[in-house]
């Protein structure tokens, strides 16, 4: 059967990353990220970054974790909708096309592309000809990116059998994240040698020189995400850039300005003192 080692494990479920550690580490590496994104900007370079994986392997919580202090007006995550009647009679690249970076930006696609050779493959949502013809044409169009200035990187999200059936009965049994379910995802469970037949697939025709594929072993997603965003930093020649020193401004002496009457507005109810005042009259009882 196909996949990665942790894709075909079974019962081997890794010792998790002690919190403290991963949340030093993490930040540690997320301002790299903010001196990474302020290079991007000033150079002009253009950084495109695909996630795909397994259902519930933690490429959302990982994209998460990289834009977390970046200013999402440069860094922009895409995560495209089922494309519409008319999208469907383009040319299968062009929407993606269109949310390509320009000079400055980060581009992260919350999938991408590979849809095709992945859940539209196994459901047979596209045809074998327009699946053949995607093995064909997605090497050319990423080579031709790079070719253009582009950093692309692409990373897959591996995860166990075991591992991602824990995370759906998780969210199954979770109001605050039952919305990360479809039925497409938990016909993932039951089709999980194809999709690990179509992903080796893919992985033949598409990790080229030009634009490898990075494997992310995911049963624990902290080390997956610390994976990730290293692996990333280290790929992308980036430079600390100094920035122009700030001073904060002395404010200036009033001007006679007297605001109006609070009673003339409209203000959110204070919810949380009265809350606060609960808790303390339940303590007093």
């Amino acid at each position: 059967m196909g996949g990665s080692r942790a894709e075909r494990g079974q019962n081997n479920r890794p010792e998790r990353l002690p919190k403290k550690f991963y949340e030093k580490t993490l930040y540690r590496l997320q301002a790299e990220l903010v001196e990474m994104q302020e290079w991007v900007k000033t150079s002009g370079a253009r950084v495109v970054v695909v996630f795909e994986g397994r259902d519930a392997a933690g490429k959302g919580s990982t994209i998460k974790r990289v834009t977390e202090y970046l200013n999402p007006r440069t860094a922009r995550i895409v995560a495209l909708p089922t494309p519409t009647d008319r999208q469907k009679t383009e040319w299968y690249f062009q929407r993606y096309v269109e949310n390509l970076p320009a000079a400055g930006e980060i581009t992260l696609f919350d999938r991408s592309w590979y849809n095709r050779a992945g859940v539209e493959r196994v459901m047979g949502f596209a045809t074998p000809d327009e699946y053949q013809r995607f093995l064909h044409q997605a090497p050319i169009f990423e080579r031709l990116l790079v070719e253009d200035g582009i950093f692309l990187r692409k990373y897959w999200f591996s995860v166990s059998n075991t591992e991602q059936e824990r995370r759906f009965r998780s969210r199954l049994n979770d109001p605050m994240r039952q919305w990360k379910l479809s039925p497409m995802d938990l016909e993932s469970l039951v089709k999980w040698e194809e999709y690990s037949r179509a992903k080796d697939e893919m992985m033949v025709h598409t990790d080229i020189p030009e634009a490898h594929w990075f494997e992310v072993e995911a049963d624990d997603k902290r080390k997956a995400r610390v994976n990730m965003i290293h692996h990333l930093l280290s790929t992308i020649p980036y430079e600390s850039v100094s920035r122009p020193k700030l001073i904060l401004p002395k404010r200036p002496p009033g001007n006679g300005y007297q605001r109006p009457p609070r009673a003339l507005s409209h203000h959110v109810p204070d919810y949380a003192t009265s809350l606060l005042r609960e808790r303390e009259a339940k303590k007093r009882r």
